[in-house]
């Protein structure tokens, strides 16, 4: 017996200890707080609609933290997808970049284009600079998989087709004259830690060749600073000079003749061994997006799954929530509160929760991707993750309209039902 006892007392010491430890973590909820604060309130000035519906609202205050967590994680998930559909399916893209056009081959990209097309190239009207652009998709290091990529370009020509861009260290001269040297961004450098006169050691994929390159200069101010880029001359050296490159890259003198530039560029080699096709650089990066598929529908349906599973948990709650104040709700109603009225007080509660889940989460959403080191994080895949005003309204309204439709079921149950009925609930 005195064994059982000793039990008894050490789980009751036991409950009291956990008792406290939640008593004072409850302290830690902005939401004891904000009860708090509309009690003093009513206190000092009375009772008002807005205190009534806050002290309503805050009733149940598990439900209540547990109802805005809901709605903050389905709206910061919610915003990251609708972030992620953007920047999958709307690629950045850069002013200069409108005047930039891509020439590959016309039956496969793999398949690479004779180096004689040049001259022709350069005699069409509206082009103002074309270099050849060979991806050379190395790794580098030892790196299995490298994010950013690596390109051969004729460095004279290629310097008057980045003109959005500046020389951040190094000078453009040194990449010129040294044939094993290399431009890369700045973001590359910052991420591997890097500087001028340090040695790149790329191991070949594509072509059973590796490059030993030299930094000569680094460049940033583009849309993506991630690039490498190298003499083009050094590969042809390296491959036996097979006299190919795998795309032309072009400047236009404007974007109102980009279009006569790529019917002219395309009729030049038609019916030719290797026939072209030329379009825009945006055109260019959505043709490697489409290869993922229907981004767009995959994205959406999900964010669609997101909102209605979520209108699912907050109509639940909301109706558990006020089913619990029918007694309170027929009082009211007695006492000649019209059926509008509760309405607006459900539908005012229901939209604060919304209103309020919608704030942290829509805003955590923003911070983490705004502060949040990206390429890091994603190993390069993404090098933007703009989290848009657009967007961030989009998640509002959706929050907005959840409150609301949230608030349709109680309410219809509540008007149906008779101060009789409600004074009898809970009895």
């Amino acid at each position: 017996m005195g064994f059982i006892t000793d039990y008894i007392q050490l789980q009751k010491a036991k409950l009291a200890h956990e008792r406290a430890f939640l008593h004072l973590l409850r302290w830690f909820s902005p939401l004891v707080w904000l009860d708090y604060l509309l009690r003093l309130i009513v206190r000092r000035f009375g009772l008002s609609y807005l205190t009534f519906i806050g002290i309503s609202a805050l009733r149940n205050q598990r439900r209540a933290l547990l109802t805005i967590i809901s709605v903050a994680v389905s709206c910061a998930l919610l915003v990251t997808l609708l972030t992620l559909q953007r920047e999958l399916t709307v690629p950045p893209e850069s002013e200069a970049a409108s005047l930039r056009i891509i020439a590959r081959n016309k039956v496969s990209l793999a398949q690479p284009l004779p180096a004689k097309q040049l001259p022709i190239i350069e005699k069409i009207p509206g082009v103002v600079a074309v270099s050849p652009f060979t991806f050379f998709g190395g790794n580098f290091r030892e790196e299995t998989v490298t994010s950013f990529a690596q390109f051969a370009v004729d460095p004279v020509r290629f310097k008057d087709l980045i003109v959005e861009g500046h020389i951040a260290e190094g000078t453009y001269e040194a990449f010129i004259k040294d044939r094993t040297s290399c431009f890369v961004g700045a973001d590359t450098m910052k991420r591997y830690g890097l500087k001028i006169g340090d040695k790149m050691r790329f191991t070949g994929t594509f072509y059973p060749v590796d490059l030993d390159l030299k930094i000569a200069a680094v460049f940033q101010g583009t849309v993506d600073d991630r690039g490498v880029f190298f003499h083009h001359k050094l590969l042809d050296e390296l491959m036996g000079d097979p006299g190919t490159v795998g795309t032309w890259y072009l400047r236009v003198a404007s974007a109102g003749v980009a279009n006569d530039v790529i019917a002219r560029v395309n009729k030049a080699f038609e019916n030719s061994s290797a026939e072209v096709r030329a379009e825009t650089e945006r055109a260019f990066q959505m043709g490697f997006i489409s290869m993922l598929g229907n981004v767009k529908l995959l994205i959406g349906s999900i964010s669609a799954v997101v909102v209605f599973t979520l209108v699912l948990v907050t109509v639940s709650t909301m109706s558990m929530a006020i089913r619990e104040r029918f007694r309170e709700l027929a009082v009211l109603k007695a006492l000649g509160f019209r059926r509008t009225e509760l309405f607006s007080f459900i539908l005012a509660e229901s939209f604060g929760l919304a209103a309020l889940g919608a704030l942290v989460g829509i805003g955590g959403a923003w911070a983490f991707w705004t502060f949040m080191d990206l390429q890091k994080m994603t190993n390069g895949f993404l090098i933007y993750f703009e989290v848009t005003p657009r967007i961030m309204a989009t998640g509002a309204v959706v929050a907005a309209l959840l409150g609301i439709v949230s608030a349709i079921a109680p309410s219809l149950a509540v008007a149906r039902t008779s101060v009789v009925e409600g004074l009898k609930t809970l009895d």
